[in-house]
């Protein structure tokens, strides 16, 4: 147990202490290993704490996966920030952005994800999730086309879904992540010029 499990912690920093935990213990042993029971052990802290901060199991799985998302985010918003006000660019740092997050956050992404198919908490997570990506993708590329926000919208679902065919294309090793990241800035690009 460590120093930091053990002391009184204010709420929030022993959230981020039970999700840095829960991570590793993904990384490490597996989703099917995370319990709230388990991660309370191996926090130093009792059970009613695990379950005060995530109720269920779905419900830590949930904030882990969301940790790791407003971490990607973070980095597209960044990126966008720095990129060249052009259709072409946005494109790209968006496809980049993407494939990389893929690549770039590790087995448990996947592993989370995986464990959280078909659970209807995690549904409708994943639902709010598309919407907020669709949302980001909406105001990334509206100064840059003439489309009406009804059909932006519904190109950016689109451009999600084919997002989501390639990146599945490029983890089973069928194409390498530029290339990847290339088709897909090149159909964004002919999905919205006008």
């Amino acid at each position: 147990m460590s120093e930091t499990s053990s002391k009184k912690l204010p709420k929030a920093q022993r959230r981020d202490q039970l999700l840095d935990i829960a991570q590793t213990l993904v990384r490490e042993e597996g989703t099917d290993a995370l319990t709230l029971g388990y991660l309370a052990e191996r926090a130093g802290v009792s059970k009613p704490v695990a379950y005060e901060h995530f109720k269920t199991r779905s419900g830590l799985l949930i904030a882990l996966y969301a940790e790791i998302d407003a971490r990607q985010v973070k980095v597209l918003q960044d990126a966008l920030a720095r990129t060249r006000r052009r259709l072409e660019d946005v494109a790209r740092v968006v496809s980049r952005a993407y494939m990389n997050c893929y690549t770039s956050v590790g087995p448990e992404w996947h592993a989370i994800s995986a464990a959280l198919k078909g659970d209807e908490e995690m549904e409708a997570f994943q639902r709010e999730l598309i919407d907020s990506y669709v949302a980001l993708y909406c105001e990334a590329f509206a100064p840059y086309t003439n489309l009406s926000k009804e059909e932006l919208h519904l190109r950016c679902v689109g451009i999600i879904g084919a997002a989501e065919a390639i990146s599945r294309e490029m983890i089973r090793g069928r194409v390498e992540e530029a290339k990847a990241a290339a088709t897909l800035a090149a159909l964004i690009i002919r999905g919205l010029s006008t």
